[in-house]
């Protein structure tokens, strides 16, 4: 993966960083275009049509609309609700990995999205539009930055986000199997959902893992050393990391961004999180 130079350093919390009011605000733009004169056409070039489509007019997929469909929704509810939900979940991503990751992140899940979707809408007649894809990837990457954190379900009941992201992924999964097997017709892409989720999950682990394509290939190119028999686990160097250790690095987190650590402050983070 790409390494950034410069650290995301906004000064401090944004309610509103960069990217999401540059998404939130170009979405309402496309919308306000999908509802003037222009909008039939608009939405029929930049909707992401499933490969082999059959269709009366004879639309069929182009290369352009995995990201030309992120920014086209349905009705006003459609864009409020993934708006809102991109902000809620969004804000303090984009605070601690910086714009440029956030926007990165957030076009490969939206991207990913359309993949799996395609794949599982071959052949079909329907068209798919909307930003929920992306904003799924968002709530997954929340889920595991602040899987303790409380999500109050419609306003009373409160529930972990781990067990929220979880349960939500699980539903998807239904409804989406449900929605094939059964041939319910639902205008929901749940499959592209999950696929949002499933690449950003690939994202992360990558970003953690700190993997290169360099990297691994240096590492698949090179001998294995022989493993001795292990007699025991832990009281090794990595096991003796301080506290004090732990909570400079996310201070450092929070005054400057996560890419603003050094591959070691990196490890050490991770290794710790782990034990």
């Amino acid at each position: 993966m790409t390494r950034y130079d410069q650290p995301y350093s906004p000064g401090g919390f944004q309610v509103m960083p960069p990217a999401i009011k540059a998404i939130i605000i170009t979405n309402v733009i496309v919308f306000l275009f999908q509802n003037s004169a222009f909008g039939p056409a608009l939405t029929t070039f930049g909707a992401l049509w499933p490969i082999g489509s059959h269709n009366p007019a004879g639309y069929s997929f182009h290369l352009w609309q995995p990201i030309t469909y992120l920014f086209l929704h349905g009705s006003f509810a459609h864009i409020f609700f993934n708006m809102f939900a991109l902000w809620m979940f969004g804000v303090e991503i984009e605070n601690y990995w910086g714009t440029r990751n956030f926007v990165s992140f957030y076009f490969i899940c939206g991207i990913g999205a359309a993949l799996i979707n395609l794949l599982a809408t071959y052949g079909s007649p329907y068209p798919t539009i909307g930003a929920s894809g992306a904003i799924f990837g968002v709530l997954l990457a929340f889920g595991m930055m602040f899987p303790d954190r409380y999500i109050y379900l419609y306003f009373l009941l409160p529930i972990k986000t781990k067990y929220f992201v979880a349960g939500y992924a699980l539903i998807e999964f239904i409804m989406g199997l449900g929605n094939r097997t059964m041939g319910s017709g639902s205008d929901i892409a749940y499959f592209a959902h999950l696929g949002g989720m499933l690449f950003g999950y690939i994202y992360i682990v990558i970003r953690r893992n700190e993997w290169t394509i360099k990297r691994m290939f240096r590492d698949f190119s090179l001998p294995k050393k022989p493993k001795g028999p292990v007699l025991w686990q832990g009281g090794g160097k990595d096991d003796d990391t301080s506290e004090a250790e732990i909570d400079r690095i996310l201070d450092k987190i929070s005054s400057r961004g996560y890419d603003s650590l050094t591959a070691e402050e990196k490890r050490t983070l991770l290794k710790a999180g782990k034990r």
